[in-house]
């Protein structure tokens, strides 16, 4: 797995990092907004979404005092990309399992 990779799925292991990705999918924030759902401070908020920019998954932009995030979805498609594989993988291994408990004892 790539670094780049590694860091994106650091970024979404977080329930608050994924909650303002989301909140980023129907468009551009700042990162005040995305820090108030959470009631933390700005700086709270400023350190997520370092990480996440770190990740690639979302960039910056300053407007007048105020940085303003949007997505990236391009990260997130080649994290989905990678996991479907394994999702194939642990599908078949499961079904595997299913019909060996499935089996009348020998």
């Amino acid at each position: 797995m790539t670094i780049f990779r590694r860091l994106i799925f650091i970024a979404i292991a977080d329930p608050t990092r994924r909650a303002m990705l989301a909140a980023l999918a129907s468009g551009e924030k700042s990162i005040g907004e995305l820090a108030a759902p959470h009631a933390m401070s700005f700086a709270g908020a400023a350190k997520h979404v370092g990480v996440l920019t770190k990740a690639g998954l979302i960039e910056r932009r300053k407007v007048g005092r105020h940085q303003i995030c949007k997505v990236r979805p391009e990260p997130l498609r080649e994290a989905q990309q990678w996991l479907h594989q394994w999702e194939e993988f642990w599908t078949m291994q499961l079904d595997a399992l299913e019909n060996a408990l499935k089996a009348p004892p020998q």
